[in-house]
C-alpha cells in the first residue's frame, strides 16, 4: 500500500478525468496517487470506511492502508487535494474560510450537473506511461 495520499475519483466522469490530468501537472512533487472509485483500491477503502458506501464524490485518503487511515469527501477532499498543488493554485485553500455546509452545497450543485456539462465516458481512460506509476489500479 502506498504511504502517499490517494485521490479517489469518478473514473467515467469527464470533468474528474480532466481534474486528475490537471493535478498531475500542478503536483510537481508527485505527492498524490490516484485510483478510480470503480476500482479495487477504492473498494478496499470503502470496506474500511462504510460511511463511504455509495459515495459519488472525490475522496482524499490520508495514510492509506494504515491504522491511521483517514478520509475526506466533497469540498474537504478538494481542499486537501489542492494543498499538494504548486503555486498559485495552492492559494485556493483559502476557500476553507467558507463554512463547510456552504462549500458542500456548492460542491453538490456542481456534482449534480458534471455529466451533462463535461460528459460521461464509457470506461475509465488508461493513464499515459509517463504517469502510470501514480495510479493504483
Amino acid at each position: 500500500m502506498p504511504e502517499q495520499p490517494v485521490v479517489l475519483y469518478d473514473g467515467v466522469c469527464g470533468f474528474c478525468n480532466h481534474a486528475v490530468q490537471f493535478l498531475l501537472r500542478v503536483d510537481r512533487r508527485g505527492e498524490l496517487r490516484f485510483a478510480a472509485l470503480e476500482g479495487d483500491f477504492a473498494r478496499g477503502v470503502i470496506e474500511r470506511h462504510p460511511e463511504l458506501t455509495g459515495v459519488d464524490s472525490v475522496v482524499y485518503v490520508d495514510n492509506p492502508g494504515t491504522s491511521d487511515e483517514r478520509v475526506a469527501v466533497r469540498s474537504d477532499a478538494a481542499l486537501r487535494v489542492i494543498t499538494h498543488a504548486d503555486r498559485p493554485w495552492r492559494w485556493l485553500k483559502v476557500a476553507r474560510a467558507i463554512p463547510r455546509p456552504v462549500r458542500d452545497r456548492l460542491y453538490d450543485g456542481f456534482a449534480a450537473i458534471r455529466y451533462r456539462v463535461f460528459g460521461k465516458l464509457d470506461t475509465c481512460p488508461l493513464p499515459s506511461p509517463e504517469v502510470r506509476a501514480r495510479f493504483l489500479d
